[in-house]
């Protein structure tokens, strides 16, 4: 029987959230390929998985890709990244596609994932959404990605490194508007976890000093032909005073946009920016 390689989701910080079939997976393999092994193995030391690590990233996957191969000839290997799900925005899908090409099975362990975990609490419109992992770091380069993404109806979602957010938001601000909804994830589930929902100019006035993972949700474009809001701040302040009532997001956004016959998911923006 041909061997397989496992893609394996690990904990993004709070080691409850992996899973029995993981650690099932990650003892019975004769391999773990690991992109920081210091982090793999204090995760594995927890667990009581003693299976052999190999490091695997982006530095020196062009090198151990065969020697990862040559290991699938004799039993299965498993792949997993620093945190999270492998070979999203890493080196783990070079990996993926030489597997898949040397004719080996490739297995998916599914966890945890920064993306999906943002964008279920964000409280955007996740019905799609267009993901731009990490933006490039030359300010020319990166505006150039928001400008080609500056009409996309979709919802935004994209990570950071702190020394990075504020030039980001900056270029948000700047390129996309900033009045254009965010929530601005940092820690995700772990001890200083933080959610942080308001306008991109709120969110780049609220991060002086940026510390910790990010991972940024973005309402997307306003759809094409959608009504313009006559008092953006009027609604606004109906929608603040519902909320203070008690009543929810749904409720809320359905009686301002009957109120004002405007479409739910314009008023719900604006729903999204209350403090």
């Amino acid at each position: 029987m041909s061997s397989t390689l496992y893609v394996v989701a690990t904990p993004i910080g709070n080691l409850e959230d992996m899973t029995l079939r993981a650690l099932r997976v990650l003892k019975e393999v004769q391999l773990i390929a690991a992109e920081d092994t210091r982090t793999t193995r204090k995760l594995l030391r927890r667990f009581g998985v003693r299976t052999p690590l190999l490091s695997y990233y982006e530095e020196n996957r062009q090198s151990r890709i065969p020697t990862i191969l040559n290991q699938l000839v004799s039993g299965d290997v498993a792949l997993v990244s620093e945190a999270g799900t492998p070979a999203i925005s890493d080196p783990g899908r070079e990996l993926v596609q030489a597997a898949v090409q040397a004719g080996y099975a490739v297995v998916p362990v599914p966890g945890a994932s920064a993306v999906i975990v943002a964008l279920a609490a964000s409280g955007l419109p996740s019905e799609s959404f267009t993901f731009l992992g990490f933006l490039p770091r030359r300010r020319k380069e990166r505006r150039a990605v928001l400008q080609g993404v500056a009409g996309e109806p979709r919802t935004l979602v994209l990570f950071e490194a702190p020394h990075r957010l504020r030039a980001t938001l900056a270029d948000l601000v700047d390129v996309l508007g900033g009045d254009r909804p965010v929530a601005v994830c940092r820690e995700l589930t772990k001890l200083y976890e933080e959610v942080h929902r308001g306008t991109v100019a709120q969110a780049l006035a609220r991060f002086v000093q940026p510390r910790g993972e990010f991972t940024l949700v973005i309402g997307g474009a306003p759809v094409k032909g959608e009504a313009v809001v006559a008092d953006v701040e009027r609604v606004k302040a109906d929608l603040r005073e519902l909320k203070q009532q008690g009543l929810s997001a749904t409720e809320a956004v359905r009686a301002v946009a009957r109120q004002y016959r405007l479409p739910r998911q314009q008023v719900y923006r604006l729903w999204i920016t209350l403090r």
